[in-house]
């Protein structure tokens, strides 16, 4: 693998795949592996998770390995 691959580390935010959680209202919701929050779609409400820690979270080559935009989104959602 080269740099320009990307780390191991990031994959679950450069190649988002779908999870399921439970939501507040008790119903199984998805969610993309790259995303902190989304709207259930039985009772409308946010739903939150937990990111995992990552190498996103100390690497200086972290916006330069998943791109700015998604970089900023992880940021905001580990807020």
């Amino acid at each position: 693998m080269s740099f320009f691959d990307g780390c191991p580390g990031s994959k679950r935010i450069r190649e988002p795949f779908p999870e399921n959680i439970r939501c507040i209202c008790g119903k199984e919701i998805e969610i993309w592996s790259d995303e902190t929050e989304t709207v259930c779609p039985y009772c409308k409400r946010k739903a939150k998770r937990n990111m995992p820690p990552s190498c996103l979270d100390w690497c200086s080559m972290a916006k330069e390995c998943i791109g700015p935009g998604k970089f900023e989104r992880y940021k905001k959602g580990k807020k």
